[in-house]
């Protein structure tokens, strides 16, 4: 099969007289997810790709072997630079704490080291959540 994955996917599946319903509710996906694949908008994670492989008696690389984008998504991880931006989370919310509690007074100062932990706390899935929009 030398085609993206997405379309490997598509074959497997009618090869098999499966229906992209019958196959999101055996991998515990949305009918959406599977149609995504199809058309090569979006790939499975490493656990469903692997579920994949294993219902189409299938290896993992003759799924995703000529398929350029998916290597790239999947070998993205050292990468990538908004790995790097953890650590700034980190930094931008201490800052926010120590200017709350140096500059202002009373509720902005409250509100300043709130946002200044939250930012601590939440900046990776933040980040995360806007990788995932683009």
């Amino acid at each position: 099969m030398d085609m993206e994955f997405g379309n490997k996917l598509k074959k497997l599946r009618t090869d098999e007289g499966m229906s992209q319903e019958e196959l999101s509710r055996t991998l515990n996906v949305s009918r959406q997810a599977v149609y995504k694949w199809e058309k090569n908008r979006g790939y499975p994670d490493i656990d469903n790709l692997i579920r994949i492989s294993d219902i189409f008696n299938v290896t993992i690389d003759d799924l995703i072997r000529n398929d350029k984008d998916m290597k790239d998504k999947i070998s993205i991880d050292e990468e990538q630079p908004f790995e790097m931006l953890g650590d700034l989370g980190f930094y931008i919310g201490m800052i926010m704490v120590i200017l709350g509690a140096i500059l202002f007074e009373d509720t902005l100062s409250i509100t300043f080291m709130l946002l200044g932990l939250l930012t601590v706390a939440f900046f990776d899935d933040l980040i995360k959540s806007l990788k995932s929009l683009f």
